[in-house]
């Protein structure tokens, strides 16, 4: 009893073991869409490489992008692939932030060639600051001087800087002369 108990964990540990790496290689399931939506600031992108080109028109595909109030792909802001056989690609401009689904549709298809979600967020407009320029100009080589302390700084200042130099005098004038105390 104790050893079946056993060997079925250990079989259940193996076999997660052997599906993780799986799992985890699958990606998301909008990652198999066919498409890739990137945004910039206030420009939403498409790419894919699952369209032909239509020989009369021209044509390789269409895209929409739609809101989170529309539900069919005729409802949404559309706009032409273009590209080449290899990549097709399109874009929208001025978006607002929002959540919005991106619909690519190749020509005469029934089915789209992809779909995915993307969220536009509000880009930082950079706007001109006025500097404050240094109301003394720039103080090089103060270093910690630049702040005004007040006259009794400056006086507790030099009365060390004096003593100082008196000290170093007296100093130096009885090692000039040892003999004298």
């Amino acid at each position: 009893m104790r050893t079946s108990q056993l060997l079925l964990r250990s079989g259940l540990t193996v076999t997660a073991a052997a599906v993780l790496p799986l799992a985890l290689t699958a990606g998301p399931a909008g990652a198999a869409s066919g498409i890739s939506v990137s945004t910039t600031g206030t420009t939403v992108s498409v790419t894919t490489s699952a369209c032909s080109q239509n020989r009369t028109t021209g044509v390789w595909g269409t895209g929409s992008l739609l809101t989170s109030s529309q539900a069919s792909f005729a409802e949404g802001r559309k706009a032409t692939l273009a590209g080449t056989t290899v990549s097709q690609s399109t874009a929208w401009t001025n978006v607002t932030p929002g959540t919005y689904t991106v619909i690519v549709m190749c020509q005469n298809a029934t089915t789209p060639a992809g779909t995915q979600t993307v969220i536009v967020s509000a880009a930082a407009t950079p706007r001109a600051t006025a500097t404050a320029s240094p109301s003394r100009g720039v103080m090089g080589g103060l270093g910690g001087a630049a702040k005004d302390y007040g006259p009794l700084t400056l006086g507790v200042g030099a009365g060390l800087v004096g003593t100082g130099v008196i000290a170093a005098a007296w100093f130096l004038r009885r090692r000039a002369k040892p003999y004298r105390l």
